[in-house]
């Protein structure tokens, strides 16, 4: 049987839990509908998400239709959540993109259907909501035409839309004015249809149109759209066939050498951990012991299938399937399972979170609880970046947007029994070099306490190359496990620059080494006085690094978002001050009727003002639409942000600091 795994994916309120819980019914897997409002979906599980009626974690489930396992994967849509979309896109076959035939195209479906088509994932789009009050499923069509892609084909007609006697009728070959369109759409794409066309005209069999139109649909050339409403079911039995029909399933090799990904963390009912894994080739079996990320094995110690809508105790799982593996202790999100993948499910599809906030336990004594239930949410978002400043004992946490604190915070409260509150939030900046530093440290040779010789040069590289690390001495000159300190050493301090943030792209050259070897006494007993170890490259590092990058100077940096301002035409003289206030720079004023459309730049600190204003300011019918674009160089005073360890610009605190943790003097 052929497996097809199928992400969800839409802007918030746009239905996709509602069509989740539709597709479940009409293929009989459940009996009875879930409601979103009445807090019975099958995918939202988590108590949180019944009572809000938002998707907070990705949730799978399964179906089976004409020979096709279909994995379903609904997936949050608020964009304080994109970590958990991301997440997704590195295991699905195929996508699901579910737009309201009301609101029409949104901010969110936008940054979505970007992605889908930058990593070629094969998506359907689905106009929900037909028979809602306003619906319009033509002005959609022709937003989602504009907006997101042109090759787009209704695969249907929609009669009294806007009203519950909507109906959705799907086209066949009758249907000439269908049958041009498309194939005008697919000749695009293929020459020899293109050549049959112009030769034979409108004789070409409707059959050929539906099999090239899988074709290109598989290989995210061009998007059907279908038309229905999650609430009444019209459309969706059409839908069902366009996802069995028209994306890509496949059988996997279960002979092959196994490979799979890690793309969710969950902790069962004991607190052990569990992870989600979709395998792509290959077949894993209970107690089989399997690679697991960069390194290292595990001892799988049972699984459950994902099927019949729910998940199923076996043996063993195939290629092309979704498991849940216990035993995996040490995975996390993005590892690879056995062979890695060629298409890595820890590849960046989105920006990284802009904003932090420090977690303030409601009782001091309550802090390590904090950290240990904080810890086990960064398993599920790694993205978080949990971090506990060893001085000042603040702990930080990373994010998307206030939503997100909101759902921390309450997730906190009910899963773990710990009361926390927030400090304000605060942007996330980065540092950049300005130049090329050197500095070197030698061993024996005052002001160097430690038993080694570093020397390290530290150069800007472009934007989005990362951190690496090159050797500019003799790989033998040394044992590897000291180089293996310094490079260790020399990421992890990274993280927090001269100015405290972290240094994302940056070139470091190690330029001198050296060392005592391992020395005895006359008895034979080792004498760390005489002896270089490991820990002497660690604690020197830190120092001879932030010499060097002191030397070569670093600039902060802010995070920048671009905007898309839809605003009615008699509030834009009042608008645009507004924006100034806000730091924003319009870049581009476009006339819509009787509207204006907005571009431009702002600070990413200020788009939640941006957002709690705009409402005020547009009489409550503008829409803004933000997307993380670049770094700039901060005007004005950099910004600092406190250390959460060991200082090493201060030398004699570091010292002291190091010897208190060492117990030396």
């Amino acid at each position: 049987m052929k497996t097809l795994n199928l992400g969800i994916l839409a802007h918030v309120d746009a239905g996709k839990t509602s069509l989740t819980e539709r597709l479940l019914y009409a293929v009989g897997v459940t009996d009875q509908l879930g409601s979103v409002d009445a807090g019975s979906t099958r995918t939202d599980s988590l108590t949180l998400e019944r009572r809000r009626g938002i998707t907070i974690r990705s949730a799978v489930v399964s179906f089976v239709r004409d020979d096709v396992t279909v994995n379903l994967i609904d997936t949050p849509g608020h964009p304080d959540f994109i970590a958990e979309v991301e997440r997704v896109l590195g295991v699905l076959d195929g996508a699901v993109l579910v737009v309201s035939a009301v609101e029409g195209v949104q901010p969110q479906t936008r940054v979505l259907m970007r992605t889908l088509r930058r990593l070629r994932i094969p998506t359907l789009i689905f106009m929900n909501k037909v028979d809602r009050a306003g619906a319009d499923p033509e002005r959609a069509l022709h937003a989602v035409a504009e907006k997101l892609t042109p090759a787009v084909v209704a695969m249907g007609a929609v009669r009294a839309a806007g009203t519950r006697q909507a109906r959705c009728t799907a086209y066949g070959p009758a249907d000439t004015v269908h049958t041009e369109r498309l194939l005008d759409l697919l000749a695009r794409h293929d020459d020899a249809l293109l050549a049959d066309w112009v030769q034979d005209g409108s004789a070409l069999p409707y059959s050929r149109l539906c099999r090239v139109l899988a074709g290109q649909t598989g290989r995210a050339l061009v998007h059907p759209v279908f038309a229905g409403s999650a609430i009444t079911g019209a459309g969706v039995d059409t839908l069902i066939s366009g996802i069995t029909g028209l994306l890509p399933a496949t059988r996997g090799d279960t002979d092959a050498p196994v490979s799979g990904t890690v793309f969710a963390i969950e902790r069962g009912p004991a607190g052990e951990k569990i992870a989600l894994v979709r395998l792509f080739a290959g077949t894993v079996r209970v107690r089989d012991r399997i690679p697991v990320g960069a390194s290292g094995t595990a001892l799988v110690t049972a699984l459950r299938v994902v099927a019949n809508g729910t998940d199923e105790a076996a043996s063993s799982v195939a290629a092309g399937r979704i498991a849940r593996l216990w035993g995996l202790t040490d995975a996390r999100i993005g590892d690879p399972v056995g062979v890695p993948p060629e298409r890595g499910g820890a590849d960046r599809h989105f920006a990284p979170p802009t904003l932090e906030t420090v977690v303030v336990p409601a009782h001091p004594a309550g802090r390590a609880a904090t950290h240990a239930a904080l810890s086990q949410l960064a398993e599920q978002d790694p993205l978080i970046n949990v971090r506990q400043d060893d001085r000042q004992h603040e702990i930080t946490v990373s994010l998307y947007g206030e939503v997100q604190k909101e759902v921390i915070q309450a997730t906190l409260a009910e899963d773990f029994g710990v009361a926390v509150t927030f400090q304000e939030t605060s942007t996330v900046h980065v540092e950049r070099l300005c130049d090329v530093g050197t500095a070197v440290e030698v061993i024996a040779v005052a002001p160097n306490p430690f038993l080694a010789t570093i020397g390290l040069r530290v150069a800007p590289t472009p934007i989005g190359a990362g951190v690496s690390f090159r050797l500019g001495v003799e790989l033998g000159s040394m044992p590897q496990a000291f180089f293996t300190a310094v490079e260790e050493t020399v990421r992890r301090t990274l993280r927090q620059g001269p100015h405290g943030w972290e240094i994302p792209d940056c070139e470091v050259t190690m330029t001198h080494a050296g060392y005592w070897a391992r020395q005895s006494h006359s008895h034979g007993t080792f004498d760390k006085s005489m002896s270089s170890t490991a820990g002497d490259f660690r604690n020197l590092t830190p120092l001879v690094l932030m010499a060097a990058l002191t030397r070569a100077g670093t600039r902060v940096h802010e995070p920048v978002h671009r905007f898309r301002l839809e605003v009615p035409g008699d509030v834009l003289g009042t608008l645009l001050p507004a924006l100034t206030r806000l730091d924003a720079m319009p870049t581009h004023t476009t006339g819509q009727g009787a509207s204006y459309l907005v571009e431009g730049e702002i600070p990413a600190g200020q788009v939640h003002a941006l957002e709690r204003r705009l409402p005020g300011l547009t009489r409550g019918e503008g829409v803004v639409e933000t997307q993380f674009d670049h770094y700039r160089p901060v005007r004005g005073p950099a910004p600092t942000r406190v250390r959460w360890n060991l200082n090493p610009l201060d030398r004699r605190e570091y010292l002291l600091a190091v010897a208190r943790r060492t117990g030396t003097r």
